[in-house]
């Protein structure tokens, strides 16, 4: 049953290799706003976002939309964060929300940027997701419940975590000197 399970999810998981992939520019930040003109995206701002989906389709791309809002998920190996290895913070693109740290990056080999520490307890939501016949844990922005991807219990110590993200719905900002 778990083999036939596997070739299902990677049936599905891979059934999308051949569509056109969307346009990768980012918007500006400076249009990161919700209808009444406030400014979603910040990097100290916590409270909470919440928008209606047609603000999150002006604010985000296609294809950071379709990660972040419909709980999809890119491609493995196509992420540019996947072997990134400079020191700094990971944030979300979304919102600007402090996720990962890059002493936290591991390479596990699984074809997306993955972690096995998130910034603080708030940072992150877990949500239970049963879908393709699987048991698994989703991992969503803690601050504007962006999707970002799931967290498995075979990572590296300290925690033994694997926080398996799409890198699509991260921005990476540099270590200053």
């Amino acid at each position: 049953m778990k083999q036939i399970l596997a070739i299902i999810f990677v049936s599905v998981l891979f059934s999308n290799c051949g569509y056109a992939q969307p346009d990768r520019t980012k918007k500006s930040t400076m249009d990161n706003k919700d209808t009444t003109g406030k400014i979603v995206y910040s990097t100290t701002d916590t409270s909470k976002v919440e928008l209606k989906e047609d603000d999150w389709k002006k604010i985000l791309t296609p294809e950071q939309y379709y990660i972040a809002r419909q709980k999809g998920t890119e491609r493995p190996w196509t992420s540019k964060f996947e072997k990134h290895d400079e020191v700094g913070l990971y944030r979300c693109v979304a919102c600007g929300n402090a996720l990962f740290r890059s002493n936290t990056k591991f390479d596990s080999g699984c074809g997306w940027p993955s972690f096995y520490e998130p910034v603080s307890k708030t940072s992150i939501i877990y949500t239970p997701d049963n879908t393709l016949g699987m048991t698994r844990t989703e991992v969503q922005c803690g601050r504007c419940k962006a999707h970002l991807g799931h967290v498995f219990d075979d990572g590296p110590p300290p925690t033994g975590l694997r926080y398996c993200i799409n890198g699509v719905i991260l921005e990476f900002e540099k270590k200053k000197s």
